[in-house]
Parts: C-alpha cells; structure tokens; sequence
C-alpha cells in the first residue's frame, strides 16, 4: 500500500516537474518570437496616393482594402484633394514615415519634393512599393518594386484602336486632317507615357501611309516633333489645360472639337475624357460619334462609359486600377517578409459597346 503511494506521488511529481518545464518553454518561445520577428504583431501599410479626385483612386483603394484583409494586415490610405496638390502628398509622405509602419507604397505626384521623406524612410529601412505612376527618378534602391500599367503601351493600343477608323482620311491627308488630344498634364509620368505612347504610334501608322516626315505634332512644347505644321499632311495636335480644373480642360477640348479639320480626339485619361464629352455636349448637335469625330478614351467613370455604351465615344482602354491597389499592397507584404519582389504590369485592355457589359470588362471598370 505504502509502495503504491510512493509511486503515484513520483508519477505525479514527475508529471508536475514537466509541466512546469513545458509551460516555461511556452512561454520564453512566444516572447522570442514577438520580441525579435513580430510575428505575432500587426504589419501596417501606408499607402499614399495621387489624389481622391478621380473615381480611378477609390478603385485603387478597394484593391488594396481586399489584398489588406487577405493578407490579414492594417491599411492606411491617403491622397490628396487632387493630383495638383504636391505639399499636401509631402505632408502625408512624412506623417506615414512618421508613423514608423512596416512598408509604405506610394503613387508620387513630384517625386523630387519628396525625397526627404523617402530618404528618410530608407535610414528607417521602411520598404516603398511604387504603384501607378510610380517614383520616377527615387534614389537608387529606395523603391523595392511597382504595381502599375505599362502606359506607354497602353497609348499604343488606344492608337491601333482608332487608326482603322480614320485610315481612310489619312490615306486622303494633303494637309487638311487633324487628330486631337487632351492630355490633363505632362508631368505625371503615368498619363505622359499614354500620351506619348498614342502619339508616336500614331506618327508610325500614318507615315506608312503617307510617308515618312508627314505628321506634325504640334500644341504643346514637350510633346511636339520637328516637322513644321505647314509641311505636314497630317497634324497631331496636343492641349493640356493650365490648371486641372473640369472647365480649363472642357476649354482645350473644345478648342479642338471647333476646328473643322477635325476627324478623331483622344483623352488619356478619366479627366480628358470628361473634358472631351462636356465640351461635345455644349456644341450645338455635337461632333463625335460614329461617321463623325472619332473619339477615343481611357480610364472610365459614368460619364465615359455612358459615351461607350450609346457609342458616342468609338472605344476606350482600361488599366485594372482594382489589381493596381491589390498587387501593391501584396508587393509591400512581401518585402517586409523579406521575400524577393519585382516589378509587375497589372495591364491594359481595349474596350468598346461591344464588350462593355462583358465579364472581361466589368471588374476592371468603375462608374
């Protein structure tokens, strides 16, 4: 009896010893691992955009949000009233490097006003992702990778789109055909490169037609080429409005839509469209539409895909603004795991009343 107790109190003793031992272990285990990775730490992402002006942004936004939740971390995302506002996004640059989060991606407006932030945030060794336009310029090293559409490419398709259309007047051109286009500046990089990249295409495919040397492009001192608008057969002409308001950029496009030259316009992006369909509106019975001004677009928004839909506007092209806001974000998770990351083109698509309504297009438009 007493050998039966003395065992049972060995085993329990033992089996308390262990316990203890175990639980000691536990805990020294989780305190590592909280202490030096974080793993059991919330990750934050601040995101900073170009602006809220536009419905592209809040798009942005919502990939972003759904990679957030998906990933399982803590998001912030700001911009500023609109992509003019270059203080403002300093200001919202240095609050997020302030703040100290895990990574940071950033849609810079005037990357040489930020570089003290993003200085500041590479001697923090904070990550910065680049999405949509990027941080043309950054220092060497400062941006780890970028979410965002290959725009010179994607002007290119807005060209190859519309050219069919208008083939046949520039076959015809004796320097009396016009193409128009309202760009909203010439400074971001992202809406400059599908500017220039619908121009050059453009030169391309009507020099095939009428010979090398016979397109101007002309309007705008940064875009424009070195032939002479007299010695052209074909005139590509280039509006950016002063300030980005909807009535400075109606302005140019309406200049454009009064020229009686006129055979095709294009807007490289939400706001030129926009500007193009409210200066149309306010012309007595309206130039674009089929066998009228050819009239081609990017982004989307309401007003833009109403003018597809009732085939006003011939066709327009889409980035994934949704995947832009999504694979940044999944960009900043990875580089704060230390996994390796590189660049990734989210895409462009051609869309028109055709399509519109399809399954291809509806998740990558927004009204």
């Amino acid at each position: 009896m007493k050998k039966n107790f003395r065992c049972k109190f060995m085993i329990f003793t033992l089996m308390a010893l262990m316990l203890g031992l175990l639980a000691a272990c536990g805990s020294g285990s989780g305190e590592g691992a909280s202490g030096e990775t974080g793993e059991n730490e919330d990750m934050s992402i601040e995101i900073v955009a170009k602006g809220f002006q536009h419905d592209f942004w809040r798009a942005v936004r919502q990939g972003a949000e759904e990679a957030a939740e998906d990933n399982g971390v803590e998001l912030n995302f700001v911009g500023p009233s609109d992509e003019s506002a270059i203080a403002e996004q300093v200001e919202m640059l240095n609050n997020a490097v302030n703040k100290n989060p895990d990574a940071i991606a950033l849609a810079a407006l005037d990357t040489s006003a930020l570089l003290g932030p993003i200085e500041q945030s590479m001697d923090r060794d904070i990550p910065i992702i680049g999405f949509d336009s990027g941080v043309p310029d950054a220092p060497e090293g400062a941006i780890d990778a970028n979410a965002s559409t290959d725009n010179y490419a994607a002007g290119e398709l807005a060209a190859e789109n519309m050219y069919p259309e208008i083939e046949e007047k520039v076959a015809e051109a004796d320097g009396d055909v016009r193409i128009g286009v309202v760009a909203q500046e010439v400074n971001s990089l992202s809406i400059t490169e599908r500017t220039v990249g619908f121009i050059d295409k453009m030169v391309e495919l009507a020099d095939a037609e009428l010979g090398e040397g016979s397109v101007s492009v002309a309007g705008h001192e940064k875009l424009n080429n070195d032939v002479a608008v007299e010695d052209a057969k074909l005139v590509i002409e280039a509006r950016v409005p002063a300030s980005l308001t909807d009535s400075a950029g109606q302005t140019e496009a309406q200049t454009l839509l009064n020229k009686g030259d006129l055979i095709a316009i294009y807007g490289s992006n939400e706001f030129a469209s926009k500007a193009i369909i409210n200066a149309d509106s306010a012309l007595s019975g309206g130039r674009i539409g089929p066998d009228k001004v050819i009239a081609v677009g990017f982004d989307s928004g309401s007003l833009q895909l109403d003018a597809i839909r009732s085939e006003r506007f011939f066709g327009s092209v889409t980035q994934d603004p949704i995947s832009i806001g999504y694979n940044a974000l999944e960009l900043a998770v990875k580089a704060v795991n230390g996994e390796e990351v590189s660049d990734v083109d989210t895409g462009a698509i051609w869309y028109n009343a055709e399509n519109v309504d399809s399954d291809e297009i509806t998740d990558l438009v927004y009204e």
